[in-house]
């Protein structure tokens, strides 16, 4: 079981090759495989050491689980591998017409509440915010697989942007909601 963390990389744990394109299902089928080997329960009669092991080996492989899942997590993970890191609260863009264009979008957002129609514009932004944060994904998979690590850092703290104003348009819609 200690094998599991640390010395793997979360690719390697879930036998995927290290790439920007995953197989949801085969990741899906091997986190269900995990945790039914080494999920806490199964060592509740163990020594203490061992227990915790357990609840840290169920905690790597959710971990691992979750960021090859998210798009950003992902991106933000292979970068990680080639050694480079990202400051996610602090880290920002020089890309001036990327940032005003998220000022507008916030501001936008920020207006939707006083709609006669703040459903449909709320779908309506969603919709564009959606297909924005794609477009990222794909500018990092292209900058990632050739090698040019520092266009795909910036497409990964863009897609940081997009993450976080999706996830406010998310609260306003439970807002308008309830």
């Amino acid at each position: 079981m200690s094998a599991i963390i640390g010395e793997q990389s979360f690719f390697e744990l879930f036998s995927i090759p290290i790439s920007w394109h995953i197989d949801r299902e085969l990741i899906e089928a091997r986190y269900k495989q995990l945790q039914k080997q080494f999920h806490p329960d199964r060592f509740v009669t163990n020594v203490d050491a061992e227990k915790r092991l357990a609840a840290q080996t169920a905690a790597f492989i959710n971990d691992a689980y979750a960021t090859l899942l998210s798009p950003l997590k992902r991106a933000q993970y292979l970068l990680t591998l080639q050694g480079i890191e990202i400051d996610h609260e602090n880290q920002t863009t020089s890309d001036i017409e990327f940032l005003t264009q998220q000022i507008a979008l916030r501001e936008e957002l920020a207006d939707i509440e006083q709609l006669e129609a703040p459903f449909e514009a709320l779908n309506d932004l969603e919709k564009r915010l959606d297909k924005r944060y794609e477009e990222l994904q794909v500018d990092f998979k292209e900058s990632f697989t050739t090698g040019n690590y520092g266009e795909a850092k910036n497409s990964v703290v863009k897609m940081q942007f997009f993450v976080k104003l999706l996830l406010q348009v998310e609260l306003l819609d439970d807002k308008l909601i309830g």
